[in-house]
């Protein structure tokens, strides 16, 4: 199905089309060809145009996932509090972190959990969720200093097993309202491609996107990768704040959020979907290019992508572009010869443990529409010149 078409389904303020839509308005700097799916908390994935134009996405075009409005933040009064089960508490201003200790970058991908959420709402519809198409995720060059130099500085101490990070933006939709938060295991958090991120893209980070200061959490979906960080806390137990006890989990089909209800959201499952052609798009017959994106997530990587034009009866392996390190997505392409008429295009990404994508939507439908990661599947026309 068009994704536009499963945008106009699904919510039916975008029937007017999603390039109506996302031209409405461009704040924060951002491309008006953004797909605008809220713009209080703003709330927009980047067009397949855009991510196609290369492995690094730009800033302007990069994707925003938030749950309140962008906190106004003073970088020079601003300071980081870290605490909890540590033998040294410590605040740290801007100026301190960038002297005191090494600056890192990482080029890594996050992704949003309700990434091609669209494709389960056709199936069947998830109330109160935003139809989230394919481009829901983004690649970014990170830089700032890694989180396990801040907390080889404060030393955990003995039953630290967590580290939370508290951002300022406040959420209403919290019950009761409260800043957005969120946690990983200490074992992550002690690992180098883990930053506390001052600059995306060489460029200072912009505020939509979480300055002074946010967490990159590489692997991990994007709710752990705090904005608008204002204190660390090294604890016990998992986070214990609303959305990582309630929202972002994977509930079973029958299932109602609630506190520990379902299972908690942590690293990014293998995904890949199509960026060109477009869905429902008519083509010139003949050699016609098929391009895309693959991401394996947590400590995998893409070790290849397979391509089937009849429905997955024969394969053929696609060229794996770019690569940008262990933590980055792959972008891939692959040139097929195609006969006047309609087809269905078919993907598979594979991973380096072996695993390949589900192939059926309907099996991974969940009521908050978490983790599609389904084979993608597009149709063309083509048309003899």
């Amino acid at each position: 199905m068009n994704i536009a078409n499963r945008y106009e389904q699904s919510a039916p303020e975008l029937r007017g089309g999603l390039s109506s839509y996302a031209c409405r308005m461009a704040p924060y700097g951002k491309r008006t060809d953004l797909i605008v799916h809220e713009e209080e908390p703003f709330n927009a994935e980047t067009g397949l145009a855009a991510l196609a134009e290369g492995p690094l996405t730009a800033t302007d075009a990069f994707y925003v996932r938030g749950h309140g409005a962008v906190p106004e933040i003073d970088p020079a009064a601003w300071r980081l509090q870290v605490h909890g089960i540590v033998e040294r508490e410590l605040e740290l201003s801007l100026t301190t972190l960038r002297e005191a200790f090494r600056e890192r970058e990482v080029t890594a991908t996050l992704q949003c959990a309700g990434n091609r959420r669209a494709g389960l709402i056709t199936i069947r519809d998830i109330p109160g969720e935003a139809p989230w198409g394919p481009g829901a995720t983004g690649t970014a060059m990170w830089t700032g200093v890694a989180l396990a130099d801040v907390l080889s500085l404060a030393q955990p101490r003995r039953g630290a097993a967590h580290v939370g990070f508290d951002g300022a933006d406040l959420c209403p939709e919290a019950k009761p309202a409260q800043r957005f938060g969120g946690s990983i295991p200490l074992d992550k958090a002690c690992r180098p491609e883990v930053l506390l991120a001052w600059a995306m893209n060489g460029e200072p980070l912009p505020a939509v996107h979480g300055a002074p200061l946010r967490v990159v959490v590489p692997g991990y979906i994007g709710a752990r990768s705090v904005k608008w960080l204002q204190r660390i806390e090294v604890r016990s137990t998992p986070w214990d704040g609303y959305f990582q006890q309630v929202v972002y989990r994977l509930l079973p089909e029958d299932g109602t959020p609630a506190p520990g209800a379902g299972m908690p959201l942590g690293l990014v499952a293998l995904n890949a979907d199509v960026l060109s052609p477009a869905d429902g798009e008519t083509v010139t017959a003949g050699p016609v290019e098929v391009r895309g994106y693959a991401f394996a997530g947590g400590e995998r990587h893409v070790a290849r992508v397979d391509v089937s034009l009849d429905g997955g009866a024969g394969w053929s392996q696609a060229e794996l572009l770019d690569d940008l390190g262990r933590w980055a997505w792959r972008h891939w392409r692959i040139t097929l010869d195609l006969a006047p008429g309609d087809h269905e295009i078919l993907v598979r990404a594979w991973d380096s443990s072996a695993a390949t994508q589900p192939e059926d939507e309907a099996a991974l439908w969940n009521p908050k529409g978490y983790v599609n990661n389904a084979r993608p599947r597009i149709r063309v026309r083509a048309e003899a010149a």
